[in-house]
């Protein structure tokens, strides 16, 4: 008895160890992924790029995305998720540094698909981890680790913000790049090993193979169509919102950072409060709350605001940037709900399940900006941002696929 007390206790050791370093790792893909969206309008400026064709280019993360998460369930369910985070870390790295040296399109492009390679391996190994890591504390921390990466993109945010009127978004991005380059081999040695990270399942050893239909793969499906539902209004925030102040309310550089930075705020003390709020409430009625709620605020914010700048343009500021406020708050909670409740679906390796959902929620990656860039080109931005608006508020409704 004392000898099996041991090895729980050294597991739990570990395990808080291994907490500590993917809350400090969240922080560092936050910052990796976010660094660019600062400097977004003055790199669609350098490279003359309507609003149309920057919503392509912007497919080429997703590209990447769907490249990588192909791999890096299979692979992790292979080697386990140090190995895997240890290599896919400093790939996004240096794909940061091509983002600002790009100069044409297809540069950006390619470096868009690089980040998105990586991060997918790297992402996928962190959340592999981070299901093991509440298995072993019996402790939801799921949304806490989202919450530190909503640290660091506010942190990138802030930074990116300051440097916009002192240095260009080369040097700013170099910074970055050299940063995290380090940052994410040093970090990663301290994950749970291999015999803990639970990269082959933690009941049995399963399957790397799933299908895409058939029995079973319903519930994986209706939880990758939820995750759409968040990444989709998510990702419309983070890449048209400077344009969005900059372009059609005149707001000032630097100072168009606002309703995103505030957006990434609002994220951070949702994801911070989530656990406890999940805990209380249950996953599913926080979600369907953060989608109706959120999603009308989103929506409201915009129709309010840009038509008021063009007469009281601070106080338009305020309004659009309380609606990304809410919309933020109201969508922290439900990706870290999505993933966790993915992870823990029986007779599937964590690492397997997540990486299926991440494939399924691409679509959000190539329809959000195809869709939201066409409708801006056709009639106008403020307009076309309605769609992500609607989709919030429909994933709502899918917060009966969360479980308890």
């Amino acid at each position: 008895m004392s000898r099996e007390l041991e090895v729980v206790s050294a597991e739990q050791r570990l395990a808080l160890r291994a907490r500590n370093t993917v809350w400090l790792t969240f922080i560092v893909m936050g910052i990796v992924l976010i660094a660019w969206v600062p400097r977004i309008p003055e790199i669609k400026h350098a490279l003359a790029l309507s609003n149309s064709q920057f919503g392509l280019i912007l497919i080429g993360g997703p590209l990447g995305l769907l490249a990588g998460a192909q791999l890096s369930g299979r692979l992790i369910h292979q080697f386990g998720t140090r190995q895997i985070a240890l290599l896919s870390g400093p790939i996004t790295s240096v794909s940061v540094l091509g983002l600002s040296s790009a100069h044409s399109k297809w540069a950006l492009f390619g470096s868009l698909f690089v980040m998105g390679f990586g991060y997918s391996g790297i992402d996928n190994a962190m959340n592999t981890q981070a299901v093991a890591i509440e298995r072993i504390l019996n402790r939801k921390y799921m949304s806490s680790f989202h919450g530190c990466w909503s640290l660091g993109a506010l942190f990138a945010t802030l930074i990116g913000g300051f440097l916009s009127h002192k240095v260009s978004p080369h040097t700013n991005l170099l910074w970055i790049s050299i940063f995290t380059f380090v940052a994410f081999p040093l970090l990663i040695t301290t994950l749970l090993p291999k015999s803990l990270d639970g990269y082959r399942g933690h009941e049995e050893e399963m399957p790397a193979h799933l299908a895409w239909f058939g029995k079973g793969t319903g519930l994986i499906w209706l939880m990758g169509l939820g995750l759409i539902g968040c990444l989709l209004p998510e990702g419309s925030a983070t890449d048209w919102a400077g344009i969005l102040l900059h372009e059609h309310m005149h707001i000032a550089t630097g100072l168009d950072a606002t309703a995103y930075g505030c957006f990434t705020i609002a994220m951070i003390v949702g994801r911070f409060s989530g656990d406890w709020l999940m805990m209380k409430f249950s996953p599913q009625l926080v979600v369907k709350l953060g989608g109706y709620i959120g999603g009308a605020a989103f929506g409201l914010g915009i129709a309010i605001g840009v038509p008021l700048s063009s007469s009281h343009r601070i106080l338009a500021l305020v309004v659009v940037t309380a609606g990304f406020t809410i919309a933020g708050f109201g969508i922290a909670p439900m990706v870290p709900a999505f993933v966790s409740a993915t992870g823990r679906i029986p007779g599937i390796a964590p690492s397997i399940s997540i990486a299926r959902i991440s494939v399924i929620s691409l679509f959000s990656y190539y329809v959000g900006p195809v869709v939201t860039g066409g409708l801006a080109d056709a009639i106008n931005l403020p307009v076309a941002l309605a769609f992500p608006c609607l989709v919030l508020i429909l994933t709502g409704y899918l917060s009966k696929t969360i479980r308890s």
